[in-house]
Parts: C-alpha cells; sequence; structure tokens
C-alpha cells in the first residue's frame, strides 16, 4: 500500500491534457482536474501543448511522432521541474516511448534534436511523465483517499478494467499484468470490486474506427465476462477504452442478442464523487449507457430530474 502525503506539502503538477480529453474523453478531464481539486492537488496545464503523435502518426511517419512528443517534453521541461501528469493512455505511452527511443537509438535523438533546434526549440530533457493512477496510488495514497471520502458507495459490484497502454511496456502506474491498485482506491470508499481476469486484455483500440467488426468483437469478450463475474459496472482508466465500451452496446445487442447496459466509468469520477464532488463536475452526465443506474448510483433527487 502506497505512502500518503499527509503532513507534507502538496505537491504541483503540470497537466498535459491531449486531444482526447477536450472531445471523447472530456469526462475524463473533468473527472480528473475535480478530483485534483479536492485532493488540494496543484495542477496546471501545459501551456500551448500540441498533439502528442499518437495513432495515425505513428503509423505514417514515426519521426513526426516523435518530434510531436518531444516538444510537448521541451515544453513540460522549461515549465518547470514538475511531473507531467497525463491522463490519456495513448499520449502516456507515446510520450514515454519517446523519452525512451530518443535514449536509446542515437539515430532518433539525433533526429529529434536536430528537428527541435530547427524549430527553435531547446532538447526536451529529463521530464517525469506519470498517469493519475500512479499520482493517486504513490503521492495521495489509499489512507488519504479513504480518510478524505465524505460519502460511502451504495452501488453495485465493479470491474476494474485497465487495458494495456499504461501498462505495457512501461510497467510504471501499476503492474503490467496483474494490477490492482484502482481496485485498492476504490474500495477504500466503500466500492466492492469482483476478481477480473480480463483487465488487462486489449479492447482493440482504434480497430472499431479500421476493422469495425473485429473491434467490437474484443469488447463483446470484455464486457461478457464482466457480466460473467456479477459485476454491474465497469471502471477504467484509459479513455479509448471507456468510448469503445460504452459507445458499442447498441450494437452488440443487436449482434449478439444479449442485454447489455452497462455503466462504464472512469475510476476518477467514482473517487470525485466519494470525496464530495458535483455530479456534472464529474462529467457523469455524458455517459451513454447505464444511465439509469448512473441516476441512481451518483444523483441526488434533484439533480435526477436534470439527468433525465
Amino acid at each position: 500500500m502506497a505512502n500518503s502525503t499527509s503532513g507534507q506539502e502538496k505537491k504541483s503538477y503540470l497537466y498535459f491534457p491531449g486531444c482526447t480529453m477536450q472531445a471523447t474523453g472530456i469526462a475524463y478531464g473533468e473527472s480528473v482536474r475535480t478530483l485534483f481539486r479536492l485532493l488540494g492537488l496543484q495542477v496546471e496545464e501545459l501551456e500551448d501543448w500540441n498533439c502528442c503523435g499518437a495513432t495515425s502518426y505513428m503509423s505514417i511517419d514515426e519521426r513526426a511522432a516523435f518530434v510531436l512528443s518531444a516538444r510537448n517534453l521541451s515544453l513540460a521541461r522549461q515549465a518547470g521541474p514538475r511531473d507531467l501528469v497525463v491522463p490519456c493512455t495513448a499520449c502516456f505511452l507515446m510520450l514515454r516511448k519517446t523519452q525512451e527511443y530518443v535514449r536509446q537509438y542515437p539515430s532518433i535523438r539525433q533526429e529529434v534534436e536536430g528537428a527541435l533546434k530547427q524549430a527553435g526549440i531547446p532538447p526536451m530533457g529529463p521530464v517525469r511523465v506519470r498517469h493519475p493512477l500512479d499520482v493517486l496510488y504513490s503521492d495521495v495514497g489509499v489512507e488519504q483517499i479513504r480518510a478524505k471520502a465524505t460519502r460511502r458507495w451504495h452501488g453495485g459490484r465493479l470491474a476494474c478494467y485497465y487495458g494495456c497502454q499504461a501498462l505495457r511496456p512501461y510497467a510504471e502506474a501499476d503492474q503490467a499484468y496483474n494490477p490492482m491498485r484502482m481496485d485498492e482506491l476504490l474500495q477504500a470508499v466503500g466500492v466492492t470490486t469482483v476478481d477480473f481476469p480480463l483487465k488487462t486484455k486489449c479492447c482493440g483500440g482504434s480497430l472499431t474506427g479500421t476493422i469495425h467488426p473485429v473491434g467490437v468483437r474484443l469488447n463483446y469478450i470484455i464486457l461478457k465476462e464482466v457480466a460473467r463475474r456479477g459485476a454491474q459496472a465497469v471502471a477504467t482508466m484509459c479513455s479509448l477504452c471507456q468510448f469503445n465500451l460504452d459507445a458499442y452496446q447498441s450494437e452488440m445487442r443487436e449482434e449478439a442478442h444479449e442485454v447489455f447496459d452497462v455503466p462504464i466509468l472512469y475510476f476518477t469520477q467514482i473517487l470525485g464523487w466519494a470525496l464530495g464532488g458535483d455530479f456534472r463536475s464529474l462529467g457523469l452526465h455524458r455517459g451513454i449507457a447505464g444511465r439509469n443506474l448512473i441516476g441512481q448510483w451518483f444523483t441526488t433527487p434533484k439533480e435526477v430530474e436534470a439527468y433525465v
């Protein structure tokens, strides 16, 4: 179990939202900011950040992808000696991959540093890139989360789904194949989590937009196991996983002739709610599936009318 920072000065962090936190993952960004505020953690958005270079950039032009990430890392270095908090797991992986490839491969380092120099940008330098799960577990700690909770969970059992990008190959947010930090944090505020063996199985990522039937099938396998394990909802730490598992349930219902109406929640939404966060400030009104359960678990009578 992690040690808390109780009695110590609260750390200040830089925050890299990435493109997704402005679009399909907006609820994640809202809940991260709200939760950090409730914990008294100081967060400053990285000024003039750009796309990290993940997804299509890496497939089409690896050099351009590395340079895009390197620019963000250079900006973070110039902003001061603070850790860079990155909620999006694709961004987290891309930034970390850029750091490691520049360190390991002289040819990539030469290209990246040359591109930055041509643009008048200083070298990226050492910056610690961190996922919110690691910050909450390692810097705040399970006991501090438990102590600060103002609400106790009265909802159903949850399956914690970690996905793959924040854990492999850089097992820094948690263990690569049997992560438990999200479980521990949620259990601290009274949530019952189930044993979920598919917790790190890939959801298919962007396959839902390229080879659609394969992507939907991979998501179906995960949700089918959620039901088998007796969970009523999923807690995740990845915006792409959340979108895939949430957005395609109606399609799964039609194809598999099975009832899927499972809330797909960010773990930061649940923790933020437990610490007294407002329903809308946590983005809980943005979910697609399982809206009835979300309404039952998270809203007061006044909020129900506005939510429905």
